[in-house]
Order: C-alpha cells, then sequence, then structure tokens
C-alpha cells in the first residue's frame, strides 16, 4: 500500500515500435499489488480507455521503467488519458539513475541479480512475436510475448522493493 491507502500497480507496454504515433500498442500489462502475483494484459484490439481505467481504479501509485518518456506517453497519444491524472507515478529508472544504475531494465535488472526465465526475448524480439501472431496467427508467439510482459512487470516490483522505493 502506498500512503494514500491505495494499493501500488506495476505497468509496462509492448508495441510496434518506439513512435507512437505511426506504432500500435499491442499489449498493456498491469500487476496490482492487492496479494496475489496475478498481472491483467490487456492485448490488441482489447485494448481500451475504459478496461484501462477499469485496470488502475483504485490504484495510488502506478510505477514504471522509463515509463515518464515511454509508456504513459504512448498510451496518452493511443487512448487519450493521462494515468497521472488518476494515480501518481514513480518511475522507477530515475531511482536507479540516482544509485549509479545504468541501462535498460534488463540491464538493471543483471546489475541487481534480478531473474528473468525468458533471457532471448527484448522488445525487438516482441515486436516479432507480435508480428508472428498477427500475420500467421501463432499462438505460441503470443504466449511467448505475454510471458515476456509479465514478467516485465513482476520484476518492476522486485526492483522496487530492492530499491527501497
Amino acid at each position: 500500500m502506498n500512503k494514500a491507502g491505495k494499493c501500488s500497480a506495476y505497468l509496462d507496454i509492448e508495441t510496434t515500435g518506439l513512435n507512437p504515433y505511426s506504432s500500435e500498442l499491442t499489449v498493456i500489462g498491469i500487476h496490482i499489488e492487492n496479494g496475489c502475483e496475478g498481472v491483467v494484459q490487456m492485448i490488441g484490439d482489447e485494448i481500451s480507455l475504459s478496461g484501462l481505467i477499469d485496470a488502475v481504479r483504485g490504484v495510488g501509485t502506478l510505477y514504471t521503467y522509463n515509463g515518464s518518456r515511454f509508456d504513459l506517453p504512448f498510451i496518452r497519444e493511443k487512448l487519450n488519458v493521462d494515468l497521472t491524472d488518476c494515480c501518481l507515478h514513480t518511475d522507477l529508472m530515475y531511482s536507479c539513475w540516482q544509485r549509479n544504475l545504468k541501462g535498460g531494465l534488463k540491464a538493471v535488472e543483471r546489475q541487481l541479480g534480478i531473474a528473468r526465465r525468458l533471457t532471448d526475448v527484448d522488445g525487438w524480439v516482441a515486436v516479432q512475436l507480435w508480428t508472428a501472431y498477427k500475420e500467421n496467427g501463432c499462438m505460441n508467439s503470443l504466449n511467448k510475448l505475454l510471458e515476456y510482459n509479465k514478467e516485465d512487470v513482476l520484476n518492476l516490483k522486485k526492483l522496487r522493493e530492492i530499491l527501497k522505493v
């Protein structure tokens, strides 16, 4: 729980590219700290403003990694919502920088010894997995993409605990 007595949540998105004007939002993953390790994932056409608002209802603080520069602006462009209007946002990347932990989330995880099952997937592979799913209906690709996103959001919680943020 955060100071406001509301629960905390961890958010990560997957996209088809880096530019929200020319790329698509493919997955929004959210882990809400409510005593279980479940992750809510919205996929492709299932991603909606109402679904996202429902998912973060009751969240006091939202945690991301590089979310202030990527995830939240991308969501704002695609769904026309600023999540900082409904909850506080803490970008763990800046907490890492203050501790001289540089690089992307996976690099920081390696520096801190945070384990990851899918070591062969990164943002570029995530795009390829989505493409394989959309173009060929490959459910194995979609499942691997969703597992990758789930690891991201669950590892954000581990990162926050290590950083004591």
